[in-house]
């Protein structure tokens, strides 16, 4: 029996369609054996069942999981300014051993991204004694993806903690480490659960509740920001072609074909997602995309 691959990835109400597609891109791409944990609400997990058996997906090893946002009663302010952040789901690679039990190394990936590689080569990611974790840091990118081209875009620490406040400040973390971006996770459940690492991002969590401690200018912060503390220093690294990011970023911002040809993985985090107007390189996301069998979930393009 070979060795199953567990590749978690949310699905919610308003982008299954984003979900179907990272599915496809991953299954088309590798003779391994993927076991896909697909995480919902409640009221969505027979919709996220019948997309899957009612298309060309009907092929995978797939588990529908329920995730109870109960659990984040108490840890989410509701003050920022992109709510759409705020979806309980985004909290899910919080909580990856209450939802994953007998696997000892998992993947975790945000919906809006696509494999061009083979996934094999991603969870064999060496993770170092003692790390829980391993990312794609802000600072390693491959030279292609030049960070000159992104205005506003945050790379350290200083643009997801607010530096004014004591609580951050006695943490010792200097303001221009490099930040990671945790959409693309390899993680090994032994160490999490052994660190508690739930339990400490919990802890983070109700501490932005009652100190306000994220900048809430964020793309993206509030669940990178308790990740970003509570993973500091303690993080092994992915191959930045596993996480190539930012396609999201700005819709006049693209890249070469060459560059986009070498990514094992491109990421459209960022307001402009693949399926909706104005986006770049949705022609690359578009070729995985697999039509809604109820016919809910559109494309949103204007022809050009």
């Amino acid at each position: 029996m070979e060795e199953e691959i567990p590749v978690v990835i949310c699905a919610a109400a308003g982008r299954m369609g984003a979900t179907m597609a990272a599915i496809n891109s991953i299954y088309s791409n590798t003779d391994a054996n993927i076991l896909f944990y697909v995480v919902g609400l409640r009221n969505t997990l027979s919709r996220i069942r019948k997309w899957i058996e009612h298309s060309k997906l009907r092929e995978i090893n797939f588990k529908v999981v329920e995730f109870n946002p109960i659990v984040l009663k108490g840890k989410i302010r509701p003050d920022s300014s992109r709510p759409e952040l705020l979806q309980p789901l985004n909290f899910v690679r919080f909580y990856l051993p209450l939802l994953i039990h007998r696997h000892e190394k998992v993947i975790y990936l945000d919906d809006d991204v696509i494999v061009q590689g083979d996934i094999q080569e991603l969870y064999d990611t060496t993770l170092a004694l003692g790390h829980a974790a391993a990312f794609s840091g802000d600072c390693d990118l491959p030279s292609a993806q030049d960070m000159n081209r992104f205005v506003g875009l945050q790379n350290t620490y200083m643009g997801y903690l607010d530096y004014r406040k004591k609580t951050i400040k006695d943490l010792g973390i200097s303001p221009s480490t490099c930040s990671f971006n945790p959409g693309v996770i390899v993680a090994n459940m032994t160490e999490w659960k052994h660190q508690r690492i739930t339990k400490q991002l919990e802890k983070w969590m109700q501490k932005n509740v009652e100190e306000n401690l994220y900048s809430s200018s964020l793309g993206g912060g509030v669940a990178t920001s308790p990740m970003l503390i509570v993973f500091h220093g303690k993080y092994s690294a992915i191959n930045p072609l596993w996480h190539i990011r930012h396609l999201g970023w700005n819709p006049d911002t693209r890249y070469s074909e060459h560059f986009l040809q070498e990514a094992k993985l491109l990421h459209w985090n960022g307001r402009h997602k693949p399926w909706d107007f104005p986006s770049v390189h949705n022609d690359l996301w578009e070729s995985w995309f697999v039509p809604d069998p109820a016919g809910i979930f559109k494309l949103n393009h204007h022809s050009s």
